[in-house]
């Protein structure tokens, strides 16, 4: 941070932060020329320091020096991005509007980036029209077309699991023959997935066409059927995200079964519940994960689950590291049994709409994952979220490191392949050098992260001396973002968005989000989603008046296309619905994040409000991690798991309040070595990217009347604690 204003910056203070000075001069004369003619202080003088000053070989002090100065007595929301109008009319949004906007909006039309507000709210109140163009600027291609796009009034009335209403009633469709289909946006010579292995990486990037992709589909979708199993029947994937498990993915769901999503981080008991609780017929999964000179032992988890049939990649050749379970079959094999289809076109098993497509997990508030069900509507949600805020265009690049187990995965297959884009993706970490230059080889245009990822890279400084240029934007999702470490993950790319983006398994995308059309703040959304309808509820339960600041848990509006209407292990209404207020007659649908809209129209996460915490990216139970906790020491009575968001800002760290059963325990534990025994019992029976930062002994945690835990109160006293002690 800085007290100066950017005409108060000298070529001294530049050379200072170790530019030679002869540098340090001309940068300065540049930094006063803009200075002349754009004023010190506002968003346009940003916008040009931004391109015609900084540049990514600079010192990072540097960029920080400029845009606190260009801001300085700002205020609240500075806009790091500002669209240009010339640029903002080639989006998607914008040639939409260009053609229509007269029509959707009247007379009130003027440009893409003056009524993009007045589009999103005509999105929420014009359901049948709004969808009904984003399917065809998508080329969505249904079997038997929809009765109409919105259903208000499910037959039958009374209470449903959706109050929302029906969408595509009567439609047929297949997500993933849409997938593969040539239309405008895709001819058979396009790439459709371009990736490089690990340890590779002076190798040329591989690239997979539409025709190639196509053929390994149907030959899968053709293995698939030869097993014998009933449509519908889930089918597991338990691996990392490369190409096979991209085959996999879309040859499940062209076959007409539902992929059953299980994150390759998973210990044997996460991978056995998910199992059960979808009553999966069969997993795809592979030999061994190689991460440099290490070996993990997927396929020896998966048996340790007692899963079904297994069909199981091998990692090193054709050979495996353990001899295969009797009725488990080998990969190679498993296509053998289908060559004489090689190239032959499988036709897809059309579906309707509410039909299964995918289960994936997300923690709640007990102890078992909701099962959530995406249903063959999902995949355009997730597609309209990237067309329209993300930009995704034919012949785009889209990286995104995330996994099958999590939304992203299938959000990355479906908004790169229905958009025209190619799927950019790299077999290994995603946290070193190596990544970095597959993503300048790969010439990536939209770049996907977490804040905890883009730390790594800063910290590490893992990114410097690759060519990020082709980058046209970020987009970021899953945790809380930081301020300084997103003004440089910008700069890595010669200044360009980041879209925060936020939702959530049950949604298939996101209900708020940002915009190439808007100025974008750092750490902070721009917009609620296309179709979606946002409220922040009061201390009373209802919400507050509209674009009035404030803060409190977020609700959303009940019509929104793509999101949850059943869950396998949950009532869907007592969970989204029961005890929602009422707003102009619909029910708000239960979200549980707290939310800030600020004075300048921006929105603000402020984490859960439940008992559900995020941690790196991954939402998980309190219940989960306290279970696990309460076993590791017999001098433990009770334990509480709290997220606690770091005082600089970022990603939850996971605290454990520890209760013990003798109250002198306080001081004579070692709690240090207590804080490793949890962690290691965390990571080996829960999930081994999850780390405890630290424990904390109380007397007894505080309790309601009803002898609930109170573990929002915990966490304001941490995050209280934390700021005192950084005084």
């Amino acid at each position: 941070m800085t007290d100066k204003s950017l005409d108060g910056v000298t070529a001294s203070n530049i050379a200072a932060l170790g530019i030679a000075p002869d540098v340090a001069d001309g940068l300065h004369g540049r930094i006063a020329e803009v200075v002349r003619i754009y004023g010190p202080a506002n968003p346009d003088t940003w916008r040009q320091i931004s391109t015609r000053v900084l540049s990514p070989d600079l010192p990072f002090a540097f960029h920080q020096m400029l845009y606190h100065s260009c801001f300085n007595g700002f205020g609240p929301d500075p806009p790091a991005w500002i669209p240009d109008p010339e640029a903002a009319i080639l989006t998607n949004v914008g040639k939409l509007l260009e053609r229509r906007g007269k029509e959707f909006l009247g007379s009130r039309y003027k440009d893409p980036i003056s009524n993009f507000s007045d589009f999103q709210e005509f999105s929420v109140t014009n359901p049948e029209v709004y969808w009904r163009t984003i399917f065809n600027e998508m080329n969505v291609s249904f079997s038997n077309p929809p009765e109409c796009i919105f259903h208000e009034n499910v037959p039958g009335g009374g209470q449903v699991s959706h109050p929302g209403g029906q969408w595509l009633p009567g439609a047929y469709v297949n997500p993933a023959m849409n997938c593969l289909s040539v239309n405008s946006k895709r001819s058979l010579d396009d790439a459709s997935i371009v990736w490089r292995d690990e340890g590779k990486d002076d190798l040329p990037v591989n690239t997979m066409t539409l025709e190639e992709l196509r053929s390994e589909v149907w030959l899968v979708a053709h293995a698939l059927k030869e097993l014998g199993l009933e449509r519908g029947s889930a089918i597991a994937i338990d691996m990392p995200m490369h190409v096979h498990s991209v085959v996999i993915y879309l040859a499940i769901v062209l076959a007409g079964y539902v992929v059953v999503s299980i994150a390759d981080s998973f210990a044997a008991g996460e991978i056995s519940t998910r199992l059960k609780i979808s009553k999966a017929k069969a997993i795809f999964t592979q030999d061994l994960i190689i991460r440099g000179e290490k070996s993990i032992p997927l396929y020896r988890r998966v048996v340790e689950a007692q899963s079904p049939m297994a069909i199981v990649i091998p990692t090193r050749g054709s050979s495996f590291s353990t001899q295969l379970r009797h009725g488990d079959i080998g990969w190679h094999d498993f296509l053998e049994r289908v060559k004489e289809f090689k190239k032959c076109e499988f036709t897809a098993a059309e579906q309707p709409v509410d039909a299964f497509t995918n289960i994936l997990f997300s923690s709640g508030t007990t102890g078992d994952p909701k099962a959530i069900p995406w249903t063959q509507a999902t995949p355009f949600k997730a597609a309209a979220d990237a067309w329209c805020h993300m930009d995704i265009q034919k012949g785009d690049v889209v990286a995104w490191p995330t996994n099958l187990g999590w939304m992203m995965g299938p959000w990355l297959v479906y908004a790169s392949l229905l958009n025209g884009a190619s799927i950019a993706l790299y077999n290994g970490s995603p946290l070193g050098s190596s990544f970095a230059k597959f993503i300048q080889d790969a010439k990536v245009t939209m770049l996907g992260v977490i804040p905890s990822i883009v730390r790594t890279w800063k910290s590490m400084n893992s990114v410097s001396g690759y060519d990020w240029s082709t980058i046209r934007c970020f987009g970021s999702t899953g945790e809380a973002s930081n301020v300084d470490e997103y003004l440089w993950l910008m700069g890595r790319a010669c200044y360009k968005p980041v879209i925060e983006y936020c939702g959530g398994t049950e949604i298939g995308g996101g209900f708020v989000t940002g915009s190439l059309l808007q100025a974008q703040a750092l750490a902070a959304f721009s917009t609620p989603a296309m179709g979606c309808s946002l409220f922040i509820l009061g201390s009373d339960g209802y919400p507050i008046p509209k674009n009035k600041p404030g803060i409190g848990e977020l609700a959303l509006g009940p019509v929104m296309f793509g999101s949850s209407m059943t869950l396998l292990n949950a009532d869907h209404y007592d969970v989204y619905f029961k005890g929602m207020p009422l707003w102009n007659g619909k029910v708000l649908r239960r979200h549980g994040d707290m939310f800030e809209i600020t004075s300048r129209g921006y929105y603000r996460a402020h984490g859960r409000a439940d008992d559900t915490m995020n941690l790196g990216g991954i939402k998980v139970s309190s219940v989960e991690i306290e279970r696990l906790c309460n076993e590791v020491d017999n001098s433990i009575l009770e334990t509480a798991a709290i997220g606690v968001p770091p005082p600089a800002g970022g990603p939850e760290q996971l605290v454990i309040a520890v209760v013990f059963k003798d109250p002198d325990s306080n001081i004579t534990t070692d709690l240090n070595q207590l804080r490793m025994s949890l962690n290691s019992a965390v990571q080996k029976k829960l999930n081994p990217l999850f780390r405890v930062s630290r424990v904390v002994p109380l007397q007894s945690l505080p309790r309601t009347a009803t002898n609930k835990v109170m573990r929002r109160i915990l966490r304001q006293q941490f995050v209280q604690l934390d700021q005192t002690s950084k005084m």
